[in-house]
C-alpha cells in the first residue's frame, strides 16, 4: 500500500546541509503537509519543526515518529543506517526511505564492500585488508606509493588518506592501527593502489531491481584551493560534471551500478534507497573509489535543486518497488555549491560565531545550513562546515559567479572557503 496522496507528515533524520536540501525539496511537494527534522539546524528551523534528538538515537527517533504519526521517514546520515534504523522502523510498521542494515554495509565496511566488488568483478582499485600492523607495512612496501590508506568503518569522511609518499602512508597506518584515532572503525585497514584520473559522484535511486541514476556531480574534498591540504567532508560541488560523458554514463550503469545492486540482491541484502558511487574516471575506464548508502553531502545541494520531479513521488516508487514506472525529470541548468567553513576545519574549530548577511545572500542563491544554531536570537556557527551556498545558472561559469556573489555577502569570524569551486569544469569547457 502506497503513501496517502496528500497531507503527508515527513520526518527527516539529520541536521546538516544535506538534510536542509532534503527538507527544502520536500516542502515543494503538494503532497507534504508538515516536515519534522531531528535534530535539524537554524536554517532548517525556518522550514520544518525541529526536535533536538541525535540522528543516532534510534529508540527516541522511533518514539517521535510514532507519537507524531509520521507517514514517511527519510534518513540523511550514514551512521543510523549502518546501525539499523530502517530495520527498526520497518519492524514497527513505519515507512522509511533508506537501505536496511545489511545493505548499508556497502558503506559501513570498506573491507566488505571491496570484497563484494572483487567477488562480482565490479571495477575498483587493487587492494588488501589488514588487522595487524606488520603485514600492513609489508604490503605497503610491496605496493609502493602513491597509495590510499582507509579505515574500514565509518569515520565521518576523515578515514581516508591519499599518501603520495611512504612516510605519509606509514603515519596513516600508525594513527588508525596503533593510536586508534577512529576507534573500532580502525579494527581493519584497507590499503589500495592509487588511481589516476578525475573523480565524479553518481547517485542513483534504486528499489532493489531498477536503478535510475541522478545527474552527475563532482565535489572538492581538499580544504584549500588547487586541491591542497587535508581531506574534508567536502568543500563544494557542482553539477553536471562535464568530464562525465554519455558514453561513460552508459559504462557506469552497465559495469558498476546495475551489477552492484544485483550483487547485493544475490547476497540476500536487497538494496533500497539511494546508492552513491564515488568513481575515478581512469584511462582504462571508471572504477569505484567508494560506495555510500545515502545522499552525498555536499552533492545533494547541487543535485536536488536540479530535480524537477516531486521527490515524494520518487521515494514512494522506490519503496513500492515500481521505480521502473516512475519518470524522473531534471532542469538543464547547472548548479554550484560553495561550502563556507569555520577556521581550522577540518581540525578542531570554534563555535558560536555570529553569522551575518544570510538574508541578502538568499535573494540570489539557496543558502543551505550545515553547522548552525540559534543563540540569543542570532544565528551562529555550530560546526566545521557551516553553510553551503548554491546557485543555478545557464552554465557552470554563470552558476559559479552567482554562488560567489552570494558568498561575498555572508560573514562570520574566521570564515574560510575555497575560491576555485568548479575550476575543473571550466577547464573542460
Amino acid at each position: 500500500m502506497g503513501l496517502k496522496k496528500d497531507g503527508l507528515k515527513v520526518l527527516v533524520v539529520g541536521g546538516g546541509g544535506r538534510e536542509h536540501a532534503l527538507v527544502w525539496k520536500l516542502r515543494q511537494s503538494p503532497r507534504v503537509a508538515e516536515v519534522i527534522c531531528a535534530p535539524g539546524n537554524a536554517g532548517i528551523a525556518g522550514l520544518a519543526k525541529t526536535v533536538n534528538l541525535g540522528a543516532e538515537d534510534i529508540p527516541a527517533l522511533l518514539n517521535l515518529a510514532q507519537q507524531e504519526k509520521v507517514d514517511l521517514t527519510i534518513v540523511g546520515p550514514e551512521a543510523p543506517l549502518v546501525a539499523g534504523i530502517v530495520d527498526q522502523f520497518a519492524s514497527a510498521g513505519l515507512r522509511v526511505f533508506g537501505p536496511r542494515r545489511e545493505a548499508a554495509m556497502i558503506e559501513g565496511s570498506k573491507v566488505w564492500a571491496k570484497e563484494i566488488m572483487r567477488k562480482y568483478n565490479i571495477p575498483t582499485a587493487r587492494f588488501a585488508a589488514f588487522q595487524e600492523m606488520a603485514p600492513a607495512v609489508a604490503f605497503l612496501k610491496e605496493i609502493g606509493t602513491p597509495c590510499v590508506v582507509k579505515a574500514d568503518g565509518l569515520a565521518a569522511g576523515k578515514g581516508v588518506t591519499v599518501a603520495m609518499d611512504e612516510a605519509t602512508a606509514l603515519e596513516a597506518l600508525r594513527l588508525i592501527m596503533e593510536d586508534r584515532v577512529f576507534g573500532e572503525a580502525g579494527n581493519s585497514v584497507v590499503i589500495e593502489e592509487y588511481l589516476e584520473g578525475e573523480e565524479v559522484s553518481i547517485l542513483a535511486f534504486t528499489d532493489g531491481q531498477t536503478v535510475v541514476p541522478m545527474v552527475s556531480a563532482q565535489d572538492h574534498k581538499r580544504v584549500f584551493d588547487g586541491d591542497q591540504g587535508p581531506n574534508t567532508g567536502g568543500m563544494g560541488a557542482y553539477s553536471p560534471a562535464p568530464v562525465y560523458t554519455e558514453e561513460i554514463h552508459q559504462q557506469v550503469v552497465r559495469t558498476i551500478l546495475e551489477p552492484t545492486v544485483k550483487a547485493l540482491r544475490a547476497e540476500g541484502r536487497e538494496y533500497v534507497g539511494v546508492l552513491y558511487a564515488g568513481l575515478m574516471l581512469t584511462p582504462t575506464g571508471p572504477k569505484v573509489l567508494e560506495f555510500n548508502a545515502r545522499f552525498g553531502d555536499p552533492e545533494t545541494q547541487v543535485i536536488l535543486p536540479r530535480l524537477k520531479t516531486d521527490l515524494v513521488d520518487i521515494m514512494e516508487a522506490v519503496l513500492e518497488g515500481n521505480l521502473a514506472e516512475q519518470s524522473i525529470a531534471w532542469l538543464p541548468e547547472a548548479a554550484v555549491c560553495v561550502v563556507m567553513a569555520s577556521e581550522d576545519y577540518p581540525g578542531s574549530y570554534p563555535k558560536g560565531r555570529v553569522i551575518t548577511g544570510l538574508e541578502e545572500a538568499a535573494k540570489s542563491a539557496l543558502v543551505f545550513h550545515a553547522g548552525t544554531a540559534f543563540h540569543e536570537g542570532q544565528i551562529v556557527t555550530n560546526g566545521g562546515r557551516v553553510l553551503g551556498v548554491t546557485a543555478l545558472g545557464s552554465d557552470i561559469k554563470t552558476a559559479i559567479a552567482s554562488a560567489y556573489q552570494a558568498v561575498s555577502t555572508i560573514n562570520f569570524a574566521g570564515c574560510h572557503y575555497r575560491q576555485d569551486i568548479g575550476y575543473r569544469a571550466l577547464k573542460k569547457r
